[in-house]
Order: C-alpha cells, then sequence, then structure tokens
C-alpha cells in the first residue's frame, strides 16, 4: 500500500521538528542572524514598501528582530491575522499595540491594526520547516498560507536553515515555490 504525498509531507514534517529540536539555542540564534544579515541586504527588500513578515516562535527564525531595522528603513510591516475557516488577513504591525496570542500559540497583530490589501504587499516572507533547492516548502500544514498566496503576485523568500535544506520536499499541485530561499550559505534565486 503506497502512502499519499499528504502522508509523506506529515512524516517529513515530524523528521524536521526532532532535527529542529536538536539544534541548540545559540546554534538557531547564530544562524537566525546570519539570515537577517542577508534577507535585509536583498535588493528586492531594499526595493519594496509593504513587507508581509511573520513573528517567529518556537524554533523558527525570531523574526521580530527585522522590525526595528525595517521600520528604520521607512518600511511599512504587515504581519497575518488567522481567521476562521483556515482563512488568513494581512494588518499592519503597530509597534505602539501588543501582539495577541492565538489559539494556535503564534502572535498577531489585534483586530485594531488597520488591514493591509494583498496587492499593497510588495515582499512576503514565508514561513516553514525547510526548503528545497526547487523553492518549495514543508509548511506547518494548515494551509494558510498555500490560500493567502494563491493570488499573491508580488516577491516570495523563505529563510531556510542550512542543514534543513533539501534538494526535492514532497508537493502537491496547489503548492507554490517561492522565488528565493536563504541558508546561511547562499541565496537561491528560483525564478
Amino acid at each position: 500500500m503506497s502512502i499519499t504525498t499528504a502522508e509523506k509531507k506529515a512524516q517529513q514534517r515530524q523528521l524536521i521538528r526532532n532535527q529542529l529540536l536538536s539544534l541548540s539555542a545559540a546554534d538557531r540564534e547564530a544562524e537566525d542572524r546570519t539570515l537577517f544579515s542577508v534577507f535585509l541586504s536583498l535588493p528586492q527588500v531594499e526595493q519594496a514598501n509593504t513587507l508581509f513578515l511573520f513573528w517567529g516562535t518556537g524554533t523558527e527564525p525570531d523574526t521580530a528582530r527585522l522590525f526595528e531595522p525595517l521600520l528604520g528603513r521607512g518600511k511599512r510591516i504587515a504581519l497575518p491575522r488567522m481567521l476562521p475557516g483556515r482563512q488568513m488577513e494581512v494588518r499592519q504591525y503597530c509597534p505602539d499595540r501588543p501582539p495577541v496570542k492565538h489559539p494556535l500559540g503564534i502572535l498577531e497583530p489585534d483586530a485594531d491594526c488597520p488591514l493591509i490589501d494583498a496587492k499593497d504587499v510588495d515582499l512576503v516572507l514565508v514561513p516553514a520547516l525547510c526548503y528545497d533547492r526547487r523553492g518549495f516548502r514543508l509548511g506547518m500544514g494548515g494551509g494558510y498560507y498555500d490560500r493567502w498566496l494563491e493570488s499573491f503576485s508580488g516577491i516570495t523568500v523563505g529563510l531556510c536553515r542550512q542543514e534543513l535544506l533539501h534538494n526535492a520536499l514532497p508537493t502537491e499541485p496547489h503548492d507554490r515555490p517561492v522565488d528565493i530561499v536563504i541558508t546561511p550559505g547562499a541565496v537561491l534565486n528560483i525564478k
């Protein structure tokens, strides 16, 4: 009996989560610094006015460390807010308003932060457990970003820890590769 692609992804997610937990906090922080330095130096970041980021949690890169440098450059930061039905909206980051914790454990802007239309977003930093060399990602499995990205036509970027870059991950028809994958050792321009 063969397993489905969705089952392969679920198995891969568990392996990657275990691998992430085996990395020390110091190693993750050192990689974060390198990933963020490369991200901030991208010409696509410099050209973007509105960047849709995410609040890293757990073993994800601590992306909140990007907020201040980007705001200092005059950039507008957008963050996801989860909605019922596994949908997502984009709200402006308001430094003067503390984030709220979603039941899934992720931080998000409160409902009073301004709503941002997808057409006004220039660049999305797409969260993932890992990426492959083709730009495909293994997400958390909820499909929030897959649905949101279906109609997005701007630049997409992924951050990937060096040891988690794969040659090829299992993919399904709805999967969409990012344009750029950043590792501590390379910038992969996919498109």
